[in-house]
């Protein structure tokens, strides 16, 4: 494995499973120091135990990502145990199965918005100036594919997420000069503890995403860990304001 990362101080939000995890491992193996902020205080001291086991360096910082004063700490220990920051990935979500607008609880809609966009507006508040006071690095957001393309099925988290990609490229434009890179994944699927639930819980409808899907099959963690550490490393240096398609040509087709 390389040292892209070396030197580097990265945070992780939902770095506790899925793509968060295997993100936090990676870039840890690549030299950075790893902040895993996430609420699962077991899952996330085990996280940063294994990464520590296999040489790496990372701590986990409990934090609840829809509430400002938990990013602002978490990013300030960042600065503060590690000396800066240079690099996130802002990946913490969920909540993207709700049925149709019309019979959708203003209270649910304001939960989704609040999990996948709201925290990512708090993320980039405080990780940029951070970031630009470290010298410049890069953030990685972690969209969707249906932040590209609509879901009635989905329609709180396909907002948010189509929020996610606006997010990104206007804060890309207003950082471009401060040497802060900005990005965004759309991701479709992909491998992780959540979609084998539904391959385990609901066949037809693993079957029904699988059957749209051209390469047949999801992504690994691990591909979509190795493509956000090519992001966060100094070796995309012209590489801002971008929503980045990891779909195995899902979104091609639409």
């Amino acid at each position: 494995m390389s040292n892209r990362l070396d030197s580097k101080v990265i945070i992780v939000t939902g770095g506790t499973s899925g793509m968060g995890s295997a993100l936090a491992k990676r870039a840890a193996s690549e030299g950075a120091t790893v902040l895993i902020g996430a609420r699962d205080k077991e899952r996330g001291e085990a996280t940063a135990a294994e990464i520590a086991r296999d040489g790496g360096t990372a701590l986990f910082v409990p934090t609840d990502v829809t509430a400002e004063e938990d990013i602002a700490r978490l990013v300030e220990v960042a600065v503060s145990e590690f000396g800066g920051l240079h690099g996130a990935f802002n990946n913490a979500g969920g909540g993207n199965s709700q049925g149709a607008l019309r019979n959708m609880e203003a209270s649910f809609w304001d939960s989704v918005i609040a999990l996948n966009l709201t925290s990512v507006f708090y993320s980039l508040k405080y990780e940029i100036p951070a970031i630009a006071a470290s010298g410049g690095g890069s953030v990685v957001n972690n969209a969707s594919v249906v932040g590209v393309v609509g879901d009635p099925a989905a329609v709180a988290y396909s907002a948010a997420k189509h929020g996610v990609l606006g997010l990104t490229r206007s804060t890309a434009l207003d950082t471009a000069k401060e040497g802060v890179r900005v990005n965004a994944l759309v991701t479709g699927l992909v491998d992780t503890p959540l979609w084998r639930g539904v391959v385990e819980n609901h066949p037809e409808v693993a079957n029904g995403h699988l059957g749209k899907q051209p390469t047949g099959r999801a992504a690994d963690e691990a591909e979509i860990a190795a493509f956000a550490t090519f992001l966060l490393s100094d070796e995309s240096p012209f590489i801002t304001g971008a929503a980045l398609a990891i779909d195995g040509a899902l979104t091609a087709g639409y």
